[in-house]
């Protein structure tokens, strides 16, 4: 499976999945998969660190070239309060992305 469509299936099934991204192992709640500049990017929710869980919650951009795949874990989540799929930073092209809350 590549990792668009892993990506795709997390944000579907809300369910975190396990990267490697700047040599740092996480877990992170994906919330919208876009394109930026003709490149790849997805915003989520880190919900784990190098195995420690993180504070409050907080959208991140990760370059989807960037990031190492580990898989689909079982750990659901919710989106995250306020998330706005429509806002203007994804108007090039949105493949995917969660609904908001």
């Amino acid at each position: 499976m590549t990792d668009s469509k892993l990506i795709i299936e997390a944000i579907s099934a809300r369910r975190c999945i396990e990267v490697t991204y700047n040599r740092m192992r996480m877990k992170i709640a994906p919330h919208i998969l876009y394109t930026k500049h003709g490149a790849l990017f997805l915003d989520a929710v880190a919900t784990e660190r190098e195995g420690r869980a993180l504070g409050g919650p907080k959208l991140g951009t990760f370059k989807v070239a960037g990031l190492q795949i580990i898989g689909l874990t079982s750990i659901p989540f919710r989106p995250l309060p306020g998330f706005e799929p429509n806002d203007h930073k994804y108007h090039e092209t949105t493949p995917f992305a969660v609904e908001a809350c």
